[in-house]
């Protein structure tokens, strides 16, 4: 009786022995099993993740490729503002993407390594993938670069144009004075004066004057200049002297000029300016 008690007893103890070691089992392959479907469950979001990067990659690389292509092909210096702005506005664009998507590659790459999903193909994956956002972000430099030496030259050729317009309006302005001055020259050198006047009033204007033996001299003393009117020897031509005699007291060319009778009054008219004035610039005639 006391063995059928005690192998009953060993049974039992046996029985429950094996039965925690199969519950014990069986809990630790659910937790791997449960592991290992978190893993999958990861590296197939990897998966897809990776995916969508490499197509956002691929479309960078055209959109980078389609900036290279403006940037070579398009004089930047006579675009509008608004068209330079626009490409700028691109070129941050493409940036700012290229930005995002490293910081999603090592999110992924976190994630997996702290699942401990992560396998020697979703590294090389990734590694790949930051190797090919590394090489645009150097050409979006060289890009970048490109257009700031195009602003730069933009700059350099506004201010070549502004100093070209400067030197211009100084040329120009010089020239205005040049041409001024020898206007100013040439009207001077064809002032002329003349006065048409009584005897009485040319000697009270001390502009002749009775000398010896009765001879009459002209312009010889302190004559009054305001008296006389101021001509330009180019241009007068004909003077109506509004008398029935006249005749000219200073000295000029025979044949430059003559005395008409018209309509009853005396008129000068100057065949030759230049033989006419060659002697004095002054002429006095004598009226009554």
């Amino acid at each position: 009786m006391k063995k059928l008690v005690f192998f009953a007893t060993t049974f039992f103890a046996i029985t429950a022995l094996l039965s925690s070691c199969n519950e014990s089992k069986l809990k630790e392959a659910e937790a791997q099993n449960t592991e290992l479907t978190d893993s999958l469950t990861t590296v197939m979001a990897a998966q897809d993740s990776l995916l969508s990067i490499l197509t956002e990659i691929t479309d960078g690389m055209n959109q980078i490729k389609e900036m290279e292509k403006i940037l070579t092909t398009t004089n930047l210096n006579s675009e509008t503002p608004s068209k330079k702005e626009e490409i700028r506005a691109n070129m941050v664009a493409i940036q700012q993407a290229l930005i995002a998507r490293r910081q999603q590659l090592e999110s992924l790459e976190k994630k997996l390594r702290i699942s401990n999903a992560s396998n020697a193909k979703l590294q090389r994956a990734i590694a790949s993938l930051k190797e090919q956002i590394s090489q645009q972000e150097t050409t979006i430099a060289q890009l970048e670069a490109a257009l700031r030496e195009a602003n730069i030259k933009i700059e350099s050729l506004s201010s070549q144009v502004n100093e070209l317009g400067n030197q211009v309006e100084t040329v120009t302005n010089e020239k205005s004075a040049a041409e001024a001055e020898a206007q100013r020259v040439a009207n001077e050198m064809n002032e002329c004066f003349y006065v048409i006047g009584s005897n009485k009033e040319l000697k009270a204007n001390n502009i002749i004057s009775k000398k010896f033996l009765g001879k009459t001299k002209v312009l010889e003393g302190d004559f009054d200049r305001t008296y006389f009117t101021k001509g330009d020897k180019r241009t007068l031509s004909e003077l109506p002297l509004h008398a029935k005699n006249a005749k000219i007291l200073t000295k000029h060319p025979a044949g430059s000029y003559e005395i008409l009778d018209i309509d009853g009054s005396k008129v000068l008219k100057i065949n030759n300016p230049t033989k006419f004035w060659e002697l004095s610039n002054f002429l006095v005639i004598e009226i009554n």
